[in-house]
């Protein structure tokens, strides 16, 4: 970024109500400054906040109207001038005016009569100051804009490579389409419905649901590891085939884990989406699959993906089956409450139904 400009001219605006006064500052400074005139304080304001801005106001206290003070607060109360510079030029010499003036946020304070020298030097003093600061504000503007536009960029390619990764388990299975997007959103709607619940909470908290939104589309990449003849098999499988089916959930967990390890460090998107990777088969009442783990002992992002994964299953389509009605997949999993599901979780997807029937078609394969 560029040094500051002090060689272009700056705008110094002078308010006094005295002509003469106006005169002699013009005359003394308008050989290196561009110069605006005012002579009373509604005036000085109404230039203050045009555009441009003046770089620094010379501004007599003792006024009709509104004084050099009120002009002052008002100026320092505005966010588009409080950081324009204020030297008080006045005859009142007093300590508690000085005190006051400064108090208010006035850079300078220079009695009258006015000794020229003294003027230039601290007009230009307080124009560099001005300089610099403005300088320092840009500078972090630009800093604060550039990190927002590469965290913005790195959240988009983290996205992104996420999906792709998902989308390399989809492929697949042809039939399984947007499934991936449509649990994304089923288990944000339950996790936003479910925020104040006592249960919950504490867990999602903070920004726990828009991690959970991006680490949803993995649960189930670990099918890439599962062999085409049973990941594709029309059929029913048999009791090999399905423990190799059911390795999709270990496999998927230990991808997360490695691509971790590589990074070298923790990501909070990554634990929930080995939570759900490894878990989101298993079942409220302790029947499901890798731990049989039963209840609260399963991980609560597993247990929202649980309910999302059966819905969408059941009303999707695959090699093996039709898609059903949203009323008999609705059913079933009302039917799971307290043995695969969560009954809390449950009773939030009944409440949502109409929301789950709109994403299932925003996303219809």
């Amino acid at each position: 970024m560029d040094a500051p400009n002090l060689t272009e001219k700056a705008t110094v605006l002078v308010v006094d109500d005295t002509p003469d006064n106006l005169s002699l500052m013009s005359g003394l400074l308008k050989d290196r400054y561009k110069i605006k005139v005012a002579n009373n304080g509604e005036k000085a304001l109404r230039i203050a906040r045009g555009e441009p801005a003046p770089d620094l106001i010379l501004l007599d206290i003792m006024m009709p109207g509104l004084s050099g003070y009120d002009v002052c607060l008002a100026l320092k109360g505005d966010p588009a001038t409080r950081d324009i510079p204020i030297i008080f030029l006045t005859a009142m010499t007093a300590t508690e005016d000085e005190t006051k003036g400064l108090a208010m946020g006035a850079a300078d304070f220079i009695t009258k009569p006015v000794n020229p020298p003294v003027v230039l030097a601290r007009v230009a003093t307080q124009l560099q100051v001005k300089a610099a600061a403005d300088f320092l504000r840009d500078q972090n503007a630009y800093l604060e804009a550039e990190v927002a536009r590469r965290t913005c960029e790195l959240a988009a390619i983290q996205d992104v490579a996420i999906l792709a990764m998902a989308s390399l388990a989809e492929t697949r299975d042809n039939d399984t389409g947007n499934h991936i997007r449509r649990t994304q959103f089923y288990v944000r709607a339950l996790a936003e419905r479910l925020r104040d619940h006592p249960r919950f909470r504490l867990f999602l908290a903070g920004n726990t649901i828009d991690l959970l939104f991006k680490s949803a589309p993995l649960h189930d990449i670990g099918k890439v590891g599962i062999p085409d003849r049973i990941l594709l098999k029309p059929g029913r499988f048999s009791a090999d085939e399905f423990e190799t089916m059911k390795a999709h959930t270990t496999l998927g967990r230990d991808a997360i884990l490695h691509a971790e390890r590589k990074l070298g460090m923790d990501v909070d998107f990554l634990r929930l989406a080995k939570e759900i990777a490894y878990c989101h088969q298993e079942k409220w009442n302790g029947s499901g699959y890798p731990e049989g783990i039963a209840g609260d002992a399963i991980p609560i992002s597993a247990r929202l993906m649980a309910v999302a994964d059966v819905y969408d299953a059941l009303i999707s389509r695959r090699v093996y089956k039709e898609g059903m009605s949203h009323e008999a997949a609705a059913e079933i999993i009302r039917d799971g409450r307290g043995s695969h599901f969560d009954p809390d979780i449950v009773d939030a997807f009944v409440e949502l139904q109409d929301e789950f029937r709109a994403i299932a078609a925003r996303f219809n394969d």
